[in-house]
């Protein structure tokens, strides 16, 4: 056995490839799109190492050109389900056992293997499949998921060192172990990198998971669970289960191994979940770790003494990035009557020199919507806005899924601070703007706090300190993530560690030691080194 104390350097954040006409990178990734468009592909899930063929399909299909089928999945039925839990369980004796290096060398070798041979792959995929340009893929299924491997190992080693105070003639520790149980990761579209995220952050730790990954990104995230298994990781510690959510659900928050779920979806089915696992709390061997990220209404807030230019591009870029479908992105901005007329005219210049289409074209900044449940949805609260005298849209409005699911940067400008669409999360490229006037600066802010029942990021632009230091204080809970004179998206690992609270889940910061502490339940062990033999206390002599 190796004796030696290892210690990992904290690592350095994942540089971001240009993409620049004629560079190797985008040679690659171009190539990469090329060939798997011309393959379709059959997931099958992957259970306890194997490959398992369910024969009840469902399909893979690009959003900028839904006619394009890039693969058919597997999909689990209650059977498979049974027996994931039972392979991960299986597992988990010989996982929990190993040096925690060993975990941590799986995870860094997959983090060398994502920023080498697959980069490519998987950056090519999440634009098929998820519509993302080159940049959004690049920045998310690239970089943000090597940095969760490579800083996860990082705070796991942190966490373990954390040992406590050892009194003359004792020794103390803490023993970090897995949860009593499997866990179950139920993973979104929008992010590749959280799809890799939350199956690996509960096993660096020691843990083996069940993990369901979104119908709509079963495709990208295939390519994530062959990285793991390339990478080392055993089998039966991360078992790639798609399929109907509600069913597999059923199963799994029944089951009496059940120890924690780590989410990211909706605040609607994260609720649902949370109802189900509190109806079945007799039932299980421990309490579960209920850990979830959900909605936002994520906001711009503008102070008088702003930078025009500065907060229309953050507008832009908050709103309009990857169609608007990030949990982060800006929905809603207050803007000061006083620089309305300069942020309107460089918000609209800007927004029309936006090009819309596919992502294999890399001169289009805005993509298609996900799918079209989506895409009817955002239409929906567009033809609200053109119906409403109270609401004027400036930007967009138009759509079209003929091809693909399109739809305009669309801004709309609302006379009312509570209009529908400051308060609903919407998913999609429209944002909000209502004009106040700049003397009610406080009143407004304190407005923009109880508009919304989400609490997930947010940003204020000022020059004047005092007024970003009012801001501070009245919005401290309407953000988990609060960005000065930024955007309210694009957190770094290592750097913004990224969660919310109110609506907008538990608030256990991926991307930092926070949400690997919830993966893991500490021992205290005290082992004295001579004992007492005698029952009684200096106090209790005779006094002579």
């Amino acid at each position: 056995m190796d004796n030696g104390i290892i210690s990992i350097q904290r690592p350095y954040n994942e540089p971001t490839f240009s993409y620049a006409p004629g560079s190797a990178e985008r040679k690659a990734v171009m190539e990469k799109i090329t060939e798997l468009k011309n393959t379709v592909l059959e997931i099958p899930l992957i259970i306890g190492g194997k490959e398992i063929k369910t024969g009840s399909l469902g399909e893979c299909r690009m959003p900028h050109d839904h006619k394009h089928k890039l693969a058919v999945y597997h999909k689990a039925g209650a059977q498979e389900v049974k027996y994931a839990i039972e392979e991960a369980l299986k597992a988990k004796k010989t996982w929990e056992s190993i040096n925690w290096e060993e975990r941590a060398f799986i995870f860094q070798k997959a983090a060398d293997l994502l920023s080498g041979p697959y980069r490519a792959t998987v950056n090519a995929a999440t634009m098929l499949c998820q519509s993302k340009n080159v940049f959004q893929a690049e920045i998310d299924s690239a970089c943000e998921l090597i940095d969760f491997f490579r800083f996860n190992a990082f705070y796991m080693q942190q966490i373990y060192r954390e040992q406590p105070f050892s009194a003359p003639g004792t020794f103390n520790r803490l023993e970090y172990r897995p949860l009593e149980g499997f866990i179950y990761a139920v993973t979104p579209f929008n992010f590749t990198s959280i799809g890799g995220n939350l199956p690996s952050a509960p096993a660096i730790m020691g843990n083996t998971v069940i993990w369901k990954p979104a119908q709509t990104a079963v495709y990208s995230n295939y390519f994530i669970m062959k990285l793991f298994m390339e990478a080392g990781l055993p089998a039966g510690v991360i078992n790639f289960v798609p399929g109907n959510s509600s069913m597999i659900s059923e199963i799994v928050f029944s089951d009496r191994d059940f120890a924690g779920v780590h989410f990211t979806g909706s605040t609607e089915v994260f609720n649902g979940m949370y109802r189900k696992i509190g109806e079945n709390i007799d039932k299980y061997r421990t309490y579960p770790r209920i850990v979830g990220e959900t909605g936002g209404k994520d906001f711009i807030f503008v102070h008088e003494s702003a930078d025009a230019d500065s907060v229309a591009t953050a507008l832009v870029r908050g709103a309009f990035e990857y169609q608007g479908q990030k949990c982060s992105a800006a929905s809603r901005a207050y803007i000061p009557q006083n620089l309305w007329d300069k942020i309107k005219i460089k918000l609209i210049q800007q927004v029309r020199d936006i090009s819309t289409g596919s992502p294999e074209d890399f001169r289009n900044f805005v993509n298609a919507v996900i799918d079209k449940s989506s895409f009817d949805k955002i239409k929906e609260y567009i033809e609200y806005c053109k119906s409403n005298s109270d609401a004027e849209i400036i930007t967009g409005g138009k759509y079209n899924d003929s091809v693909g699911y399109f739809i305009e940067p669309t801004t709309v400008l609302v006379k009312d601070p509570f209009f529908k669409t400051m308060q609903e999360e919407i998913f999609g490229p429209l944002l909000t703007i209502y004009v106040y006037s700049e003397e009610k600066y406080e009143e407004t802010l304190e407005i923009c706090d109880r508009t919304s029942l989400y609490g997930l990021t947010g940003s204020i632009f000022a020059k004047d300190r005092l007024a970003v230091l009012k801001a501070q204080s009245i919005l401290k809970n309407s953000a988990g993530n609060f960005y000065i004179n930024d955007k309210p998206t694009g957190a770094v690992v290592g750097q913004q560690p990224f969660g919310g609270a109110r609506g907008s889940g538990t608030n256990d910061k991926a991307g930092s030691y926070l949400n690997l502490l919830r993966w893991t339940s500490p021992r205290t062990v005290k082992e004295t080194y001579i004992s007492p033999n005698d029952f009684k206390y200096p106090f209790m002599r005779d006094e002579f």
